[in-house]
């Protein structure tokens, strides 16, 4: 009997997760889908750019991404899953739709409107973003939290390579 009632309680929790993964990868795919929409018509502008001796090789771009927008979809999902209310995991969600909105604006600016500086500063409010996302994961769930900091750390690094190159490719 003390399985059965086991395995009863751990259904709903386990079928709640994984609607919580499925929802948190769904967020991030459509963030990953729009900035590869507007980054793939111009990546080739990368290598016309002057670039500053710090910036990685076009192709590291898309396997970070992919590692890091994996990593956010299953630490936001783990997140909602630890928290203990309701309104938690709604800032949590919350949370991971500004950034990812936010995410998706960057490769936009950069790429399709070629706003340097703006997309600088608003690299800034992506890295700022990516650090309240993993705060606010961290207090769910310590371990998660702490997973998600390369993401954060990337967006920081990110921020300063946006604006080393508006300051060497100025617009107009």
């Amino acid at each position: 009997m003390g399985t059965y009632t086991q395995q009863a309680d751990t259904a709903p929790s386990l079928a709640a997760a994984m609607g919580r993964l499925a929802l948190a990868s769904s967020i991030v795919a459509a963030a990953a889908w729009a900035g590869t929409k507007a980054t793939m018509p111009k990546v080739g502008l990368y290598e016309r750019l002057e670039l500053p001796a710090f910036a990685p090789p076009r192709k590291v771009f898309p396997i970070a991404w992919t590692g890091l927008f994996a990593l956010t979809a299953v630490t936001s999902a783990v997140g909602m899953s630890k928290a203990k209310t309701k309104a938690k995991r709604r800032r949590i969600l919350r949370s991971l739709v500004v950034n990812m909105g936010l995410n998706a604006a960057w490769s936009y600016l950069f790429w399709q409107v070629e706003a340097r500086a703006l997309s600088a500063a608003e690299a800034a409010l992506l890295a700022a973003s990516a650090v309240e996302l993993a705060v606010r994961i961290g207090k769910e769930s310590p371990a998660a939290g702490a997973a998600l900091a390369p993401y954060p750390a990337w967006c920081a690094f990110a921020t300063v390579l946006a604006s080393a190159i508006a300051q060497r490719n100025p617009e107009g």
